[in-house]
């Protein structure tokens, strides 16, 4: 039988998400049997195209660069000549294949040439499977912040195939994995209890535990987007970890961090911060942080300064009305969003080695 799709709510209709392996062979069958016909454009960057592209048989995509570095308005000006140069016109599909550069790139042109032209994910990085492909939010870096520039701009699908995560590097499977740990900690407790068994067969991506992971965190993120779809509310517990995350990789420059690692880095300094506040409960802390070194060692961050990293948390999107909205846990499954000095900022970051004026 073919698996059950999740169906996410959005202002302009309802999608859904398709959690099934090898779904990426049969692309054109996928995308008709959930009434997408028509010409579609398959847009990829040359990395993922080489690892992957022989899955979607004759398809020819456009290649646009990749990674956080080239993730700003000039590489979405090269995806507009590549729609421009295709004749892409409203009855067009953009299908947007990669990771979650792609999908906020791609999925940014599609929100805005020609007012809006539908677009299908096809997600390959566990970042983008659980998380960034799904709730509509698109853009790009600004050199002061991360995703400062950007639109809410919900797809027509989403086709999540777990086999395209075997051809990521260990460096970068894993770094998708301390989302799945966020998840845990926000929102499902049984996410914690499986990856703390099962974490040896989803590392090597045996049997099924994997692709249930992703059905688990794609269900919960469903449930939070639909509830909160322009994250007035609810929706601002997926930013747990992701305030001082965002902070670290504009301050390094976008080349030393995966996304991922640094929501890992950004969790251990919140779990930290909630600790000190009372919070969040010390022997829960030190679960999810001995769960996320499980998962290896997480990049230095030392060197950074402290006032570059303080600084580019002030331009975080969180920032409202001058007050930094910060998500703490205080029980699995149970989170909430307060205001936060400059002074535990500083011993959050200090417990990340990073320290001084």
């Amino acid at each position: 039988m073919p698996p059950v799709p999740i169906d996410v709510r959005a202002t302009n209709g309802a999608y859904r998400i398709v959690v099934d392996s090898g779904s990426t062979t049969r692309l054109p069958a996928t995308l008709a049997a959930h009434g997408i016909t028509g010409r579609h454009l398959v847009i990829s960057s040359p990395r993922v195209w080489a690892a992957i592209g022989r899955r979607f048989g004759r398809a020819t995509p456009t290649l646009v660069p990749d990674g956080e570095r080239v993730k700003h308005l000039a590489s979405v000006s090269r995806v507009y000549d590549a729609l421009l140069d295709a004749s892409a016109d409203r009855g067009t599909t953009i299908v947007a294949v990669g990771g979650g550069v792609i999908g906020d790139m791609v999925g940014f042109a599609s929100a805005t040439y020609l007012r809006g032209l539908r677009l299908v994910h096809v997600p390959t990085t566990v970042m983008a499977q659980v998380d960034s492909a799904i709730g509509g939010k698109t853009g790009v870096n600004h050199a002061r912040g991360k995703n400062l520039i950007g639109a809410f701009y919900p797809p027509a699908l989403i086709v999540v195939d777990p086999e395209t995560l075997q051809t990521l590097s260990r460096r970068e499977f894993r770094a998708g994995l301390y989302e799945v740990i966020k998840y845990g900690l926000i929102a499902e407790p049984a996410l914690l209890d499986l990856l703390e068994r099962d974490l040896d067969a989803v590392l090597t991506q045996r049997g099924d535990t994997l692709a249930e992971l992703i059905r688990m965190c794609c269900r919960i993120k469903a449930e939070i987007v639909s509830a909160d779809e322009h994250e007035h509310g609810l929706r601002r517990i997926l930013n747990f970890g992701h305030t001082l995350g965002h902070a670290l990789e504009s301050a390094t420059g976008y080349t030393r961090l995966r996304h991922g690692e640094a929501v890992g880095l950004g969790m251990r300094a919140a779990l930290v911060l909630g600790a000190a506040r009372g919070v969040t409960p010390k022997a829960l802390a030190s679960r999810a942080t001995a769960l996320i070194a499980r998962l290896g060692p997480l990049p230095s961050v030392m060197d950074v300064p402290v006032r570059e990293a303080l600084a580019a948390v002030t331009h975080d999107k969180k920032v409202v009305n001058g007050r930094l909205h910060f998500v703490l846990v205080h029980a699995t499954g149970a989170t909430t969003v307060a205001d936060v000095t400059t002074k535990e900022l500083r011993a959050a970051l200090g417990a990340l080695g990073i320290r001084g004026r």
